[in-house]
């Protein structure tokens, strides 16, 4: 004996799959401005302390007929250097505190205190290694072409060390010029936009 069941035949019906979307929550980029600042952060703390170190360690002694007649060209034989130094340790020692400003701009994205803190410290740290920066460029300017009108000779020639340690340097305090000018304007852009 058999039995038999009888399996109606599924209806063609139209099923739709619904996809659920979250939604993008918006200023969603403004966690990968403030990723962005952090990294940032990092590479002008490297610049600045490469710019502290090398002017501040350029030293070069040159000696003529005996040991007690020697000429040195040191950093801390113009004060333009001193400042150049003591202003960038400033500037990567500010850079160093403000780190956890911008962790907290990570984690919390949409919060404008602590960037509207850091744009307005970023600022004035960048005028302060604008200007030491600046201020050593013109000396090693004149270290390597000298100034006929004010008899300033160009002492490169013969101090070819201090001058390629003191122009690598302000090539790196540039760097960590350009660097500021990026943190401020992406402060300013994560601020302005909603």
């Amino acid at each position: 004996m058999s039995t038999t069941i009888d399996v109606p035949e599924s209806s063609n019906i139209n099923k739709e799959k619904t996809i659920l979307v979250a939604p993008a929550r918006p200023g969603g980029w403004k966690k990968g401005t403030a990723i962005m600042d952090f990294i940032l952060r990092l590479g002008a703390i490297a610049a600045a302390i490469a710019a502290a170190a090398s002017m501040g360690t350029s030293d070069q002694t040159l000696p003529f007929f005996t040991q007690f007649f020697q000429f040195e060209a040191s950093y801390d034989s113009f004060t333009t250097f001193q400042f150049f130094v003591i202003s960038m340790a400033i500037a990567a020692s500010y850079l160093v505190l403000s780190l956890p400003f911008s962790i907290v701009a990570i984690i919390r994205p949409h919060a404008p205190g602590p960037r509207l803190f850091l744009i307005i410290l970023d600022t004035v740290f960048l005028t302060l290694a604008t200007s030491s920066a600046a201020a050593a460029a013109s000396i090693v300017y004149l270290a390597h072409n000298g100034n006929q009108d004010t008899n300033w000779l160009a002492i490169c020639n013969q101090f070819g060390d201090f001058c390629a340690q003191t122009s690598g340097a302000v090539v790196a305090s540039f760097i960590t010029v350009v660097v500021l000018i990026l943190l401020v304007v992406m402060s300013a852009l994560a601020i302005g936009k909603h």
